[in-house]
């Protein structure tokens, strides 16, 4: 079973050579730490700024550079600032390639509910919507169950929708599963959880074909 640190880690393998990639909140901005070495990657934040970096160092932070969840950040050689019009323009017109985003419900066909729960308070969707709508390629970091053990890969969502039928691929603290018109494909599991845990814990229809390879960390 991975902590949060590592399915960062399994999620920066995801990452290609020149992706223009957004990371949401939660467990997404920690991909940041671990972009392999030598990848050039450009990390774009909805708030106005392309070329984030990593996480700053404790007693290195700077209070006016934040991301979109508000979190003190870096930024590489080269990076820019622009307004948050600007930026939703780049994400509307199908430029980020790349968009990996905390989930709190994930449905067999693809749909995601990251906003809201009824009868909590939240700050709002954000750039979510826009996000799910326009990127390239959505993957979502999510944690298999809830505080109740309860699935949260679902047939259907029952939280409000953020976006339908758009995400691609899932990295969860036991597997990476990718969506398909079939339902779940289960690809890779955490190293010691077996087949039959994931499919004991995953209420949507999932398929598994042969051996299922551990995820390499």
């Amino acid at each position: 079973m991975l902590n949060k640190n590592q399915i960062a880690q399994r999620l920066a393998q995801e990452l290609q050579e020149g992706f223009y990639v957004n990371l949401g909140i939660g467990i997404p901005t920690l991909v940041a730490n671990y972009i392999p070495a030598g990848l050039n990657v450009i990390l774009q934040s909805e708030n106005g700024l392309l070329g984030m970096g990593a996480f700053p160092w404790e007693g290195g932070e700077d209070p006016d550079l934040i991301n979109a969840g508000k979190q003190t950040i870096t930024t590489v050689p080269g990076s820019a600032f622009f307004d948050s019009a600007m930026s939703f323009g780049m994400i509307r017109a199908g430029k980020v390639d790349l968009t990996i985003l905390g989930a709190m419900e994930v449905s067999e066909t693809g749909d995601i509910a990251n906003w809201k729960i009824p009868g909590k308070m939240v700050k709002g969707m954000g750039g979510a919507m826009d996000l799910v709508a326009s990127a390239k390629n959505i993957i979502v970091a999510m944690m298999h169950t809830n505080p109740k053990g309860e699935s949260k890969l679902l047939p259907q969502c029952v939280l409000p929708l953020t976006g339908v039928a758009c995400v691609k691929k899932i990295v969860t603290e036991l597997a990476v599963l990718e969506v398909t018109s079939e339902g779940f494909n289960l690809l890779e599991r955490a190293p010691g959880v077996s087949v039959e845990e994931i499919v004991s814990k995953t209420a949507g229809k999932l398929t598994v074909n042969g051996d299922i390879p551990e995820m390499m960390i």
